[in-house]
């Protein structure tokens, strides 16, 4: 098995997710603040992979891209399997995907990088499921769940101590996150005909590879829409960074490094407000790996100015999920887990998903600024980058290109 072939399958999939995800959540014609994490909710509906049976099953492979024709590969212990490599036909052409239990393989092999980054990174995932007690889990999917995705298990009452069962919930996936998911589940999420829960959080830190003087941010005007405005402060620094342009030529593309490089964020700024529907539609899964590759973005000297800003986002994603084709997984009469427990009745109850990110000078630590006005520009010439309105970003994980979290700000 090409384990490189693994690793860009996977990467694609996650990608071509995170895009359709994004489209979901960006639906409406407001501009709104979205952060979310691709990886974090694929390993998680992966765990509800492994114990689905028939429909349940091909809907979500395919709300994954993980959909795919093979010949001959056993149920999940396909690991032990040289299994063929057979293309996906998706909106753009086709990539391949090697058999589920390569994929597993691989998503245990990212998720250990991730969480073994090196020092000036944080990122913690929290997967758990809980379930309504009286529905007794398939000890080999304890154990698959435990393996490839360090799943926590729990047996809850909703039934008879919705809240208390809520309360428990939301303290382990802070303790999970060391303190920084906080509160996951609103009163009133959970209730007593609740019978499993997805819990799902993840939090990034880390610190820039070259890190924004304080001193040099300044108050500056955001234009939230063609009419509207809003005071920031925005981070300024000037230096080599790798620069590149959307296919139209109606955005920037600027990555900024963090310590190491093994993780960069990348900012899709539209040339102005007018263009961010166009850049939006045209940030296809195969476009954008165009946009983020080496013939695309090249060192430049760039002048950047950026805001500050911290976001935090949860979602409820049921009617989400089910917009994007997974139904019967849902449905009490319809889903089938039997992977997970004999029980015929089991069915998803509530997805939910947190994320949280600052950004500031240092990276994510929280740092004074003092007002100071910035020096002059030097005769070298710099290429300006001024994302003083709404952009689109994300967190690659270099060594994979795997997109860790996908997002836009309309207002920071």
């Amino acid at each position: 098995m090409d384990l490189n072939l693994t690793r860009q399958s996977l990467s694609k999939a996650i990608t071509a997710f995170g895009l359709d995800l994004y489209n979901k959540l960006n639906s409406g014609d407001i501009c709104k603040n979205i952060f979310f994490s691709p990886t974090s909710m694929s390993t998680a509906l992966g765990m509800v992979l492994i114990g689905a049976s028939g429909n349940s099953k091909m809907q979500i492979e395919k709300v994954l891209h993980f959909a795919k024709t093979r010949r001959g590969a056993g149920p999940l212990d396909s690991e032990r399997r040289v299994a063929e490599v057979v293309p996906e036909y998706g909106r753009e052409g086709a990539f391949s995907l090697p058999a589920e239990g390569a994929i597993y393989s691989e998503f245990k092999q990212l998720l250990i990088q991730l969480n073994n980054l090196s020092h000036g990174y944080q990122l913690k995932l929290a997967n758990s499921l809980f379930m309504q007690k009286g529905y007794q889990f398939l000890q080999q999917y304890l154990t698959r769940t435990k393996e490839i995705y360090n799943a926590t298990l729990q047996t809850v009452d909703f039934f008879n101590a919705a809240e208390e069962t809520r309360e428990t919930i939301n303290l382990e996936v802070y303790r999970q996150t060391q303190g920084n998911i906080k509160e996951l589940f609103a009163p009133g999420v959970i209730g007593p005909q609740t019978v499993l829960v997805l819990a799902n959080a993840i939090y990034f830190k880390a610190t820039w590879q070259h890190q924004f003087n304080p001193h040099y941010t300044t108050e500056r005007k955001f234009r939230l829409n063609e009419n509207e405005t809003k005071s920031v402060y925005m981070m300024y620094q000037k230096g080599r960074f790798k620069l590149g342009h959307t296919d139209e030529k109606n955005g920037q593309i600027l990555c900024l490094p963090y310590a190491g490089e093994v993780l960069s964020m990348f900012i899709i700024l539209p040339n102005d407000i007018s263009h961010l529907g166009q850049v939006e539609a045209a940030m296809t899964c195969k476009n954008l790996t165009h946009w983020l590759s080496p013939e695309n973005l090249r060192e430049h000297n760039v002048e950047i100015y950026m805001p500050r800003f911290t976001l935090e986002a949860c979602y409820d994603l049921n009617l989400t999920l089910q917009g994007l084709g997974l139904t019967d997984v849902f449905s009490e009469a319809k889903a089938d887990l039997l992977g997970m427990s004999s029980s015929r009745q089991l069915f998803l109850s509530t997805v939910v998903h947190k994320a949280y990110m600052e950004v500031n000078e240092v990276g994510t630590e929280a740092a004074a600024a003092a007002g100071v006005a910035i020096s002059n520009r030097s005769l070298e010439h710099y290429e300006l980058f001024v994302a003083d309105h709404p952009f689109l970003f994300g967190i690659l994980h270099n060594p994979t290109n795997t997109i860790l979290f996908l997002g836009k700000l309309c207002s920071p």
